[in-house]
């Protein structure tokens, strides 16, 4: 049976089976080995094409990507070191199998529960399998700077995507007119080196480009690219808020503190519950566990006790509500 009379069904998150967490020495070779293909492409274009057009009174070349360099390793560096937005671990003592029901713009979800992180998991949170953690507002893994891209270093990934798309081309177009100008000049390690650089950068200009108006598309509509085979239903939105709200949430709102990790049971430092984060104190924008804010109180439900009787529902005035019984729960995948 329903939750309440007027509720709409409830949307599931996509709950994929648990993985062992991949070997990491791998995938940080690849990432360590992208920064220094592009110290070496960079090193090689201001070496040769671009110490040419200097020489010869054409210091616009330099300067302009020149900026974009440093810009593009700057947004690269930091988006390795980034946080996306951990969740850290609770406890045993929250239990997987009471039933966490929130409301978020008159949909519901049913919170899913972590069991490497063991707690519940607010809405468009996703544990990553690569590095075995819960990821606030998750978007993707990627595997170029082998890091999660989450709530605190989306904008970081959209600044290295639009910085790389803008030095690729600048480099390319540079490349260019570097051999349109030395065409009369017979070929040297210079022209040899400008062709060496305009390959790559050719050819990665337009997988880059699609790749930030797909992003920019998702932003625009609050969408996230691990919700591709989860569609909301009748194609309503509830993490949408308008064009311009989505951006200004996802580029320029304060992301708000990180939570601090409290002790647990076992080694090693155990991060954050749920039950601790209270979305409406923090600032707008400050992630989709806080953007529950909605509800104007916490999302953790009333405990098991305080229900009357087995079946029964508890409501509250947030609308969010616990039963005993989750099989009665109607959910749609």
């Amino acid at each position: 049976m329903p939750l309440l009379k007027d509720a709409m069904p409830l949307i599931k998150e996509p709950h994929p089976p648990p993985q062992a967490p991949l070997p990491w020495i791998l995938p940080s070779l690849f990432a360590a080995f992208n920064v220094v293909l592009l110290v070496v492409f960079s090193g090689l274009f201001f070496a040769f094409p671009c110490r040419w057009l200097a020489q010869n009174g054409e210091w616009a070349f330099p300067l302009v990507t020149g900026l974009l360099c440093v810009l593009t390793i700057f947004s690269l560096v930091s988006l390795n070191f980034s946080d996306p937005g951990i969740l850290h671990q609770g406890s045993n003592e929250q239990g997987p199998m009471v039933v966490h029901v929130v409301w978020v713009n008159h949909r519901a979800f049913r919170l899913q529960w972590c069991r490497k992180c063991c707690f519940h998991r607010p809405p468009r949170t996703y544990h990553c399998p690569w590095c075995n953690i819960c990821v606030e507002d998750f978007d993707h893994h990627c595997k170029w700077v082998n890091n999660c891209i989450g709530h605190r270093n989306f904008r970081f990934f959209m600044l290295l995507v639009l910085s790389l798309c803008l030095y690729s081309g600048a480099m390319l177009v540079t490349c260019l007119i570097f051999l349109v100008r030395t065409t009369h000049l017979p070929f040297s390690m210079d022209k040899a080196i400008a062709i060496l650089v305009a390959v790559p950068a050719a050819s990665f200009l337009v997988p880059l480009f699609l790749l930030l108006l797909i992003q920019a598309m998702s932003v625009s509509a609050a969408e996230r690219s691990y919700e591709g085979k989860c569609r909301y239903l009748q194609g309503y939105n509830p993490f949408d808020h308008g064009c311009a709200n989505n951006w200004y949430l996802t580029i320029c709102a304060p992301l708000g503190p990180n939570p601090p990790a409290v002790p647990g049971p076992g080694p090693g430092p155990q991060p954050q519950p749920l039950s601790l984060y209270k979305p409406g104190n923090g600032p707008p924008g400050s992630g989709e566990a806080a953007a529950l804010q909605e509800l104007h109180a916490g999302p953790v439900l009333p405990l098991l006790r305080d229900c009357p009787r087995r079946g029964a529902v508890c409501r509250s005035p947030l609308h969010t509500q616990r039963c005993q019984e989750p099989l009665h729960l109607n959910l749609i995948s």
